[in-house]
This record gives structure tokens, sequence and C-alpha cells, in this order.
């Protein structure tokens, strides 16, 4: 399938800036060669680095932070003896490969295409982009499995209703990864940073305690307002430069009485795999809760949620193929998990590539010394009230394009900015609400997060020649008016004083 864009509109700058864009982007090597290169030029410049003496002074542990050269012997022998480790060790790669397994034989055996199929042919045509958009931003309840499952699920909806399955991934990617801290519901990301959060304010502050919630309200507005702008980004720039589908359409024929039946019996067992997790979650004594405190943030089924997932496709989808006799028995079950799974050898390949690269970075401190130094700059600029939280938004940006992992960073920045802001009035879930934000933002467009690069391997499922740089293009609308809207929304909260969470204020009481 090629892209077919919509020529009869007239091209604005933004579409001019995204075309060359797009057209620099794709001159670069193929993905793995890329992350090969970057390779290298992160030995070569730990080995520089390291020459000149570079280092940074850890906040809050005053524990100084050298540049380490890679190529030196100590280097080249962790590089060495941690090299399978590492490629094995690197989360999307066991992620990816448990959750296909499921969602694999649900494709296969045709559940999930005839669930699309009946979605689509009862809903409106005009929502399913903001459904599919809501979904991504409340799927982040799944943690990182989000990345995995959401994104082909709307590119199969995209496409079995004529429209371009790459502007379904796009789009879907755009939601999970820019919306990562809006949500509706409390997840674990919020248990997870607070707990940096009130370590940092400790420094300043022995007594302070936070909440999971701190954030709560304005992570509820900030969900519903992604949704209407991502939906207008994706009508404004997203289709129009993927233009309409020119692969083979499969028309949305009624369902058959084999799919109704496989349906029926799919949902049957579906609704028992929920009833039983429900037994064994809900009650604050349930097999899956905290065995010590009977919570549910940080209970084994949060903890499972990849098999947990890996169950919720694989059961339902093994009922609808005995149901709709698309398996008669157990080898014909296994050939088509094996199928899913080879379409998976190019993510596999490029995993390798992608988690050496950023193991090198890592262990070279040159992404910590870098989110210092800016951290400190920022610092230095002596900014104050509004201006100055929009300052720390925009350097969280621009460190999450170097370090992806928002608890690695807010490790780092947490005990600069939290104390600072703490001294300066301002409460510790001001300061994470505005770190939030920035993390977010350039999500879409990094490299650096793992998951980019699973992206382009879906994507090369519908267009074998699509590159980085049609991906980053897509992506930039996003990013711009994710940061835009949320910016403002953020100033708008900030001006008026409103309350961040249950019981939480702008303001140190």
């Amino acid at each position: 399938m090629q892209r077919h864009p919509d020529t009869t509109r007239k091209k604005t700058w933004i579409d001019k800036m995204l075309d060359g864009i797009e057209h620099a982007g794709n001159k670069l090597p193929d993905p793995i060669t890329l992350f090969v290169i970057l390779a290298g030029v992160v030995l070569l410049l730990s080995w520089i680095l390291s020459m000149l003496g570079i280092s940074a002074v850890q906040p809050g542990t005053d524990t100084v932070i050298q540049v380490k050269n890679l190529l030196s012997q100590e280097g080249l022998i962790l590089i060495l003896t941690q090299m399978v480790s590492t490629f094995t060790g690197f989360a999307p790669l066991g992620l990816v490969i448990v959750t296909m397994i499921g969602i694999g034989l649900a494709e296969q055996t045709g559940l999930i295409s005839a669930v699309m199929k009946k979605l689509v042919m009862s809903a409106p045509a005009k929502l399913i982009v903001p459904f599919i958009i809501f979904t991504g931003l409340v799927g982040n309840l799944a943690a990182d499995a989000a990345f995995i499952i959401l994104p082909p699920i709307a590119a199969m909806i995209f496409m079995s209703i004529g429209r371009n399955p790459l502007a379904g991934l796009i789009i879907t990617y755009a939601a999970v990864a820019g919306g990562f801290s809006a949500n509706i519901l409390i997840s674990s990301i919020d248990v997870l940073l607070l707990g940096i959060t009130e370590s940092a304010a400790h420094i300043a502050d022995a007594e302070y305690t936070g909440r999971a919630t701190m954030n709560y309200y304005f992570l509820i507005a900030s969900t519903f307002l992604l949704v209407g702008i991502g939906t207008w980004v994706a009508k404004k720039f997203t289709e129009p430069r993927f233009g309409a589908f020119e692969g083979k359409l499969e028309k949305l024929e009624p369902l058959t009485a084999l799919e109704k039946r496989g349906l029926k019996w799919a949902g049957v067992v579906t609704l028992a795999y929920v009833i039983l997790l429900a037994i064994m979650v809900i009650p604050s004594n349930g097999l899956l809760r905290d065995p010590e405190t009977g919570g549910f943030l940080n209970s084994p089924f949060m903890s499972g949620i990849v098999p947990i997932m890996l169950f919720f496709f694989l059961l339902p989808g093994l009922a609808y193929g005995i149901a709709a006799k698309e398996v008669k028995n157990d080898k014909e079950v296994a050939e088509k998990i094996f199928k899913s799974i080879a379409d998976m050898a190019p993510f596999i390949v490029l995993a390798f590539a992608a988690s050496q690269m950023i193991a090198f970075f890592n262990w070279s401190n040159i992404g910590s010394i870098l989110a210092i130094k800016g951290a400190e700059l920022l610092q230095a600029l002596h900014f104050t009230g509004l201006p100055m939280m929009i300052g720390f938004v925009l350097i969280c940006a621009f460190v999450n394009l170097l370090i992806a992992s928002a608890s690695a960073k807010w490790a780092l920045l947490a005990p600069i900015f939290v104390p600072m802001f703490l001294y300066l009035g301002y409460s510790p879930a001001i300061t994470q609400m505005a770190y939030r934000v920035g993390d977010s933002i350039t999500n879409p467009i990094t490299p650096m997060l793992p998951y980019f690069a699973i992206l382009l391997s879906f994507a090369k499922r519908y267009d074998k020649n699509i590159g980085i740089g049609t991906l980053i293009s897509a992506l930039l609308p996003f990013s711009v008016f994710f940061a835009i809207g949320w910016i403002l929304l953020f100033a708008i909260w900030f001006l008026f004083g409103l309350p961040l969470g249950p019981g939480d204020t702008i303001y140190i009481k």
C-alpha cells in the first residue's frame, strides 16, 4: 500500500514544513543502521567528554556524576558481558512478544476483525477518531501495554471503513504517547511519581506527605482537552497527509452466522474472565490485591497487567476460533500463533540494535549530565511565577527527547525543582504536574522512546518503504498542538489557583 495524500487542498506553510521534515527524515539510513550509527556516536562522545572531564553534581546526594568512557577497557568489558542481557532485558521486547501471542491469535482467528466490523457498522463514523483517542488516553491504565495493543487495532478499524490504516496508527500512538499523563482514573504512574516527589520534597520539608491523587482534577480536564485537540489535528493534518486508503479493501459485509456464533462465545468467555478478575481484585482481601495493604495500585494485578492482557485476548480468540470453525485442533492454533510472531521478526532485530544504543547512552551518563545541566540553567535564569513553571515544562519536554523513562527523568529533576519551588511557596503537586505535561508532549516524536521502533514495525506492514521522517512529520503536529493546548490549560489552572487534586493546591498552605 502506498500513500495518496489529498492533492485537492492547497498546502499551507505547515504542510510544506512537514513535507520538508519528512523528506529530510526519510533520507536517514534504515532504522537498524541508524541505531548502530547512534551507538557509535555515543561511544565516541563518551571518550571525548570523559577526556574533557565533563561532570555534574547529583542534586540531593551531592554525588559527582562523570561521563564514563565506554571505549576504555572497563567500558568494553561492560559492553561485551552485558550485550545479551541488555537485549533480553529490553523492556519492550518481552512485552511485545507476550502480548502479540494473545493479540496474534485473536487476529488470526478473525475475532478482532469481527469485533471491528460490528463496531464500525454500529458506530457513527464521525465518532471513531475521538473514540480512538479517548481509548488511547485511558489505555495508559494498562501501562506500556497500550503502545502495543491499541495502534494495530486502530489501524484495522480505519482499514475496515476505507480509511488509511497508517493514519489510524499515527493517531492512536500520538494519543497513547502524547497523552501519557492524562487520564480519568488513577494509574500506576501516579504512585510511581509520587514516591519520587515526596522524597525530593523532604529535602526542604521533612514533614511533607503527598497523595497519588495530587494531580487528579487536572488530569481529568486534560483528558477531554486532548481528545478535542487530537481529533482536530487528525482531521486537519494526519488524514490529509496519508490520504485515502488505496490497498485491498475488505468490504463491510454483514456478519455471517458463524461470525455471530464466534462473537457470542468470545463474549461469554470474556465476561467470565472479567468476572473472575473482579472477584480477585475488587474485595480488599482479593487474591490479586496487595497482600500487605490490600491496596490496588501496587497490587499483583497492576504488576501483572501484561499476562492479564495476554489471556484477555488469547482466551476469547480461542473461543471465537473454535465456535466460528476457524481452528479445528491444537496444531492450527499453534500455527496461527507462529504466524503472528513471525511478523514481528523485523522488530526483534531492530530491538537488538536499539537496546544496545540506549544502554550505551545510559551507561555513559551523558543523558543524566545533560538533564542536570539543563535544569541548573533554568534555575540560574531566576524565573518566577507562571513563566518559571512554563520554562520548567519546556526543559522537561527537551530532556524527554534524551531520556524517555518518566521515572528516570523525574528522579534527576525532582531533587532540584521540588525543593526549589517549595522554598518559593509552591506545592510539590504543581511541580509534579508541570513535569508531567513536559514529559508527555514530546513523547510522540522522540525516537528514544522504545515504542517508536514498534510503531515503525507496525507501519511497515502497510507501507514497506515508510521511514522515520514520515512518522515524525505526521506525529509532530500532535506534539505541537498538545503542547500549546496543555500549556494554556496549565496557565489557566495556575492563574485561577484551581485545586490540582483532592486536598492539593498550587501553593503550600
